[in-house]
């Protein structure tokens, strides 16, 4: 599990605005009322049709420790309103200080695919304690989720090549880095160059030299003939700080130099020109020299697109080092992963269903308490109903696509399936085994393995059914009537 990367206290990682509400709450005596919260995503990123859910661990950690400090509540106690006097009651600090937490927390595990609209978290409790989640519930899962989707289209794209993530010294801050390459290992990368992440997850980390090394020689030869002296076993020259191919044949040079003491030239790197021209050369020099297992590794501003590029022109390259464009989703900064109230009630009372109805029809909001079903026939997956938890689906389901309600499909009774939502926290109780990092990254490529391969693939993918149960949507037609009633009731 993951550790903090700073020592003080994690629950001020929230909005203003989320306190301001808890106040406004326990003010009203609101507090404990029971509430109905989920977090999905409406848009899939990249320009594909789906999302790796990951960031589960560390929202598990961050609950495990989430507590007001007394610095916390005298930081909070210092905070004025516009009259400059205290915003926020002694009585309400000294009830946060007393808070612990009991709600319960349903999500699909990390490495799941999930779509648009598919709740990837539930969470049921005082609305107090669910209002006070949002924030870093958000920001726990939307970045690494982003970062492991993308770490999984470079690795689809590498059709079984080694990926290596680079990308340290370009990633948004510490934190940002180490989320992001445990988020980018997860999606599909077989090592990283960040030995924190390392230390921490337990991923392997791998690296070459840079062209400072080779600067500082006096030529080329001298700076690869030192660096294999001290790194025989682990020796991979970067050959295009001058002429990439002088650079290679000074390689080889070496790397018969290393032979004859018992070692092994491990490979050379790449990093800038034309990869593909250039790595075919390559490829021709070494392997005429005796050294065809020698691995080629390439870099410069690698991503999905250019590896497929890369590909489709036979490019003679065997390990893909990615830093930028992975580490920080260059071409999709952020997943507008989203949390919105469904239900709400009285202890002991009935639910009361809540949507949020929008001017734009893509926002709105599906009511109920709600799991996601995944049927499967022959080993792959055939749609997923959004429905809600009080529906029976025993005899079978009609699934409505949000986007079109003309589109339906029925499912029968005896079609296979797996609910994605498992239970996480019970009355705020750990009740999940966490799995480890080996076994989420293996469940991500099992996953992409069940679905069609149209529907995975990098560009234009074909639709994956996703639908709301029959019942729900029509509760939600219902609930989206009502609510315009009441607003034109207001003009």
């Amino acid at each position: 599990m993951m550790d903090s990367i700073h020592n003080a206290s994690d629950s001020l990682l929230t909005d203003f605005y989320q306190l301001t509400m808890a106040y406004g709450f326990w003010k009203s005596g609101l507090a404990d009322k029971e509430s109905v919260f989920h977090l999905f995503f409406r848009r899939a990123p990249f320009g594909g049709n789906h999302v790796v859910s990951c960031g589960l661990e560390n929202v598990i950690s961050h609950i495990g420790v989430l507590r007001f400090e007394p610095e916390d509540l005298e930081y909070l106690g210092s905070v004025t309103g516009n009259d400059g006097k205290p915003l926020f009651e002694e009585g309400f600090l000294t009830y946060l200080s007393e808070q612990e937490f009991r709600c319960n927390i349903d999500s699909v595990p990390e490495g799941t695919i999930v779509f648009p609209l598919e709740p990837m978290i539930r969470i049921q409790g005082p609305i107090i304690q669910c209002q006070l989640l949002e924030t870093p519930l958000l920001n726990l899962m939307n970045f690494p989720s982003l970062i492991a989707t993308k770490a999984a289209r470079i690795r689809q794209a590498a059709q079984g090549d080694s990926v290596l993530e680079f990308g340290l010294r370009r990633a948004q801050g510490v934190d940002g880095a180490v989320t992001a390459s445990r988020s980018a290992y997860i999606g599909g990368c077989d090592a990283t160059s960040n030995v924190l992440a390392g230390k921490r997850f337990g991923i392997p980390v791998k690296g070459t030299i840079a062209h400072s090394w080779v600067m500082a020689f006096a030529d080329e030869t001298e700076a690869f003939r030192a660096y294999s002296k001290v790194m025989p076993n682990n020796c991979v020259l970067l050959v295009d700080t001058y002429s990439t191919i002088d650079g290679v044949e000074k390689a080889i040079q070496v790397g018969k130099e290393l032979d004859e003491k018992g070692y092994r030239l491990s490979g050379i790197r790449l990093d800038s020109g034309d990869l593909a021209d250039l790595s075919g050369k390559a490829r021709d020099l070494l392997d005429n020299s005796g050294f065809p297992d020698v691995r080629i590794v390439a870099s410069s501003d690698l991503d999905e697109t250019i590896i497929r590029s890369l590909k489709a022109r036979q490019a003679s390259i065997d390990i893909w080092g990615v830093g930028t464009k992975l580490i920080t989703a260059f071409d999709q900064p952020a997943l507008d992963g989203v949390y919105k109230l469904s239900a709400i009630r009285t202890p002991g009372r009935d639910w009361e269903y809540k949507i949020k109805v929008s001017d734009q029809s893509a926002k709105a909001t599906i009511p109920g308490i709600q799991q996601v079903r995944r049927y499967y026939r022959d080993d792959l997956y055939d749609g997923d109903v959004i429905y809600d938890l009080k529906t029976d689906l025993s005899a079978g389901c009609t699934l409505i696509d949000p986007s079109d309600t003309t589109r339906e499909k029925t499912i029968g009774p005896d079609i296979h399936y797996q609910d994605l939502l498992v239970p996480i926290y019970r009355q705020g109780k750990l009740v999940y085994e966490l799995p480890t990092i080996e076994e989420i990254r293996q469940k991500v490529q099992t996953e992409i393995r069940s679905f069609h391969s149209s529907v995975m693939r990098l560009t234009n993918p074909d639709t994956y059914l996703v639908g709301n149960e029959k019942s729900l949507n029509e509760l939600k037609a219902k609930l989206t009537l009502q609510a315009g009633v009441k607003k034109r009731e207001k003009k």
